[in-house]
């Protein structure tokens, strides 16, 4: 058996000789704490295994992550603790998401809804520190087993990546244990898109004072927020452009769009300007808000409600405002538009967005490549088959 050695101490049962007397012969099997110390914090860092190999070469370890920085003594913080100061900050804008921007209430309201429901109550009490990669793939599998939808799931982890992700950058810990967990896969349904035809029928169904909003979603792709914040002045058909400046939250009021690239420049289409010229019309003043009334946005549940009984009556399938903008992406490819117009137009902030949430609408299988090729190198070398 081997003896203690720097920085390895065996611990033997109450019951066994050798913990009496060191030079006794041992009867059981005993356990091995290794330690180092953290000048930083000016603390012993100890933990114990089953082998001497392991604590060998956890100590081993553990004094390079010292010297390198990249980890810390443990902390007593409990999660829910660090969860508090990290809500906190997000909500003031002193941490910022991955693109270096303030996280938006909506998304904030989202995490918090996630933790308090589902983590906190689970993993709350646990110090920062000690929660592992199984604690959370438990989590995940217990989650599973109540019938919890896979989005649901993925969501949740979303507020613990980014809390560990803050703490990993800051040296609290030398792990991110959400990285590497098994999530189930999300097969979710197709988003329902228009065709040019049934997207002109399904405005036509609608009162006068409804089709230009429901217009504005068809044919320039604004979110919900950026139709309720929308302004006078933003639309301008003299240029022919929608400046989007802002969005809306219920919550909060007027916000800053979804990211920088939100704020942006949507030409005016021809199938739009009617619409917005009528809207204009009837505009009382230009301090209001464009589709709203009386100094407010407008009630997107009564738009919404007023929009399916006449669709119901014009026997038409009905359509959300956001698959308004899938349909306005996918008018947008059909034409021809690039992908990186079409990305700035839809206000993604990469061309990787689109991509991932357009591409299968682009061309690319085999026979039109192929067709594409042809007619290029046909143009290109000025010879007709």
């Amino acid at each position: 058996m081997r003896k203690s050695t720097t920085g390895i101490d065996v611990r033997h049962r109450r019951d066994c000789p050798a913990a009496r007397n060191r030079e006794a012969r041992c009867r059981c099997s005993p356990s091995y704490q290794a330690h180092v110390w953290s000048a930083r914090e000016r603390k012993r860092i100890r933990k114990t295994f089953r082998s001497f190999d392991e604590a060998k070469a956890w100590r081993a370890e553990t004094l390079v992550g010292l010297r390198r920085g990249t980890m810390r003594a443990p902390s007593a913080t409990t999660l829910r603790e660090v969860w508090e100061t990290w809500l906190a900050g997000a909500g003031v804008g002193t941490i910022r998401n991955r693109s270096g921007d303030k996280y938006k209430p909506s998304v904030l309201r989202g995490y918090e809804t996630s933790m308090r429901l589902r983590v906190l109550p689970e993993l709350g009490g646990a110090k920062l520190t000690e929660i592992t990669r199984l604690d959370v793939q438990d989590l995940v599998d217990r989650m599973l087993g109540r019938g919890r939808d896979a989005s649901t799931i993925r969501n949740t982890l979303i507020p613990l990546r980014a809390v560990y992700r803050r703490a990993l950058a800051r040296g609290e810990v030398a792990v991110n244990p959400v990285s590497g967990v098994e999530l189930p896969s999300v097969r979710g349904r197709r988003d329902r898109i228009a065709s040019p035809k049934e997207a002109a029928a399904l405005i036509a169904a609608l009162r006068e004072e409804d089709r230009a909003v429901w217009a504005t979603a068809f044919y320039a792709g604004l979110r919900l927020g950026e139709l309720l914040a929308l302004r006078d002045g933003d639309v301008d058909l003299e240029t022919g452009v929608i400046r989007v400046e802002r969005s809306w939250d219920p919550h909060v009021g007027v916000i800053e769009p979804k990211s920088r690239a939100g704020r942006r420049s949507v030409p005016i289409v021809a199938a739009l300007r009617p619409h917005l010229a009528a809207r204009k019309l009837r505009r009382r003043s230009a301090a209001e808000f464009f589709f709203g009334d009386r100094g407010r946005p407008f009630n997107r549940n009564a738009l919404v409600n007023r929009a399916d009984r006449a669709w119901k009556k014009a026997k038409l399938s009905r359509i959300g405002l956001h698959e308004c903008r899938h349909t306005f992406a996918s008018i947008l490819i059909a034409a021809g538009v690039n992908a990186k117009a079409l990305s700035t137009y839809l206000g993604h902030s990469s061309i990787q967005i689109t991509l991932d949430r357009y591409g299968h609408l682009m061309p690319g299988n085999e026979s039109e490549a192929v067709a594409l090729v042809d007619a290029y190198l046909e143009r290109a070398s000025g010879t007709n088959r």
